[in-house]
């Protein structure tokens, strides 16, 4: 047990059972140590955005540090690019929504950062920060995107953020004289599996970038040289299609950890993946949505590019009613929970969430069966991709270890 001062601390408590890896002695007292919250999807789309966050307002409030990935822009001008898939241009003002839900941190590195151009990222990231939220991952040139946000923490500890997308759109990456996201791009060979036998499906093979490598490894050894903590947000995999990791994410995972990362807080599936734990160090391939506004009408469910995804998943029908079109399996969400102290990550796991066609998360009660079918389905999803991850209940969370 780690003593630090009350001052120090930021939430003290006398009495309370904190779970294990929580308790600090404290001049006498029980303090609780600094926690981190990392959340999947953020797109808000409605009249009223705070209420996008009503579900888990109080519980993000009260954290440390609150980590999100924003899956929009929110900006009053912009031009949509003709390679913009789903793109949803929301009002300036829902920035706030995001401030004032209790995120401190918000990537925009992603496939949505560039669907309305450049000054739309521009004016996203300068309406988010009036709004107390610092953005990683994005910039106006790449040396800007690629600078950490740093904070600190209650206890003292330091926290460098980095933010990477490998899901880009053509020239959705910033360069030196141009805004954009940060890249982890990969590429895809098919390799024949039976050759003679002509149609036969081949099998898919993807590896990273070896430029982008080697610049988010130095990226890392840099933030780990001036934080104690060093957290990876990463926009990558496969959407829709359950438990499978490509080959390029496992490449990636390994040389972020290898490089100095502390967790990587993976996104973008849209539905929840396996997570394996690499040196000691936790990596969460996907955190599925958390408040993501998705409408659609008759003519967006007969569109090519929604029959082109509906396939992947397991099972998915429109429904013209709800705030939440996606597969059901979406249903199912998670909040990554870290314990930090002493300059260091003391605990991983997560938050079981779950997401009702009103789009609000909302965490579920331990005695509630929706929290065993979460955790269930993450020990599934981790078995069928072959990763290590084993998963414990622990009051209100979950914890994760190898």
């Amino acid at each position: 047990m780690t003593t630090v001062s009350a001052s120090a601390c930021k939430r003290a408590v006398c009495g309370l059972d904190l779970g294990p890896g929580r308790a600090l002695a404290c001049g006498g007292q029980e303090a609780v140590i600094p926690i981190i919250y990392a959340t999947g999807d953020v797109a808000p789309d409605r009249p009223e955005a705070d209420q996008c966050f009503d579900g888990l307002r109080d519980r993000l409030g009260a954290a440390d540090l609150v980590i999100g990935q924003l899956e929009t822009s929110f900006a009053a001008r912009g031009t949509r690019l003709p390679q913009a898939r789903h793109a949803v241009l929301a009002p300036p003002e829902a920035a706030g929504a995001v401030g004032r839900a209790g995120f401190d941190v918000i990537s925009c590195a992603g496939n949505h950062c560039l669907d309305w151009g450049r000054e739309a990222l521009l004016d996203t990231m300068d309406n988010l920060r009036a709004a107390g939220v610092e953005v990683v991952g994005a910039g106006k040139d790449i040396a800007d995107a690629r600078r950490p946000v740093l904070r600190r923490l209650g206890d003292g500890t330091t926290v460098a953020v980095l933010a990477y997308s490998s899901i880009l759109p053509m020239a959705y990456w910033a360069d030196e004289r141009r805004p954009g996201c940060v890249p982890m791009r990969a590429h895809t060979l098919y390799e024949p599996i039976e050759p003679d036998q002509p149609g036969t499906p081949p099998r898919t093979r993807s590896f990273p970038h070896r430029g982008d490598l080697k610049a988010m490894q130095e990226d890392i050894e840099a933030a780990r040289a001036i934080a104690d903590v060093v957290l990876v947000s990463h926009h990558w995999g496969i959407h829709f299609v359950r438990a499978v990791i490509a080959d390029y994410q496992r490449e990636v995972a390994r040389a972020a950890v290898d490089a100095g990362a502390d967790a990587i807080l993976g996104h973008h599936a849209h539905i929840l993946k396996g997570a394996e734990v690499i040196g000691g160090k936790p990596v969460f391939y996907s955190l599925c949505n958390f408040a993501t506004d998705l409408r659609m009408d008759s003519a967006h469910a007969a569109s090519k590019s929604f029959q082109e995804i509906r396939v992947l998943a397991e099972e998915w029908e429109p429904d013209f009613d709800s705030m939440y079109n996606f597969p059901p399996a979406a249903r199912m969400s998670i909040m990554v929970r870290l314990d930090v102290g002493d300059g260091a990550v003391r605990g991983a796991g997560f938050v079981p969430l779950w997401i009702d066609r009103d789009a609000v998360p909302r965490a579920i009660a331990p005695d509630d069966p929706r929290f065993g079918q979460v955790i269930d389905y993450m020990r599934a999803v981790t078995a069928e991709a072959g990763l290590n991850a084993r998963y414990t209940p622990a009051g209100d969370h979950v914890r994760v270890a190898a």
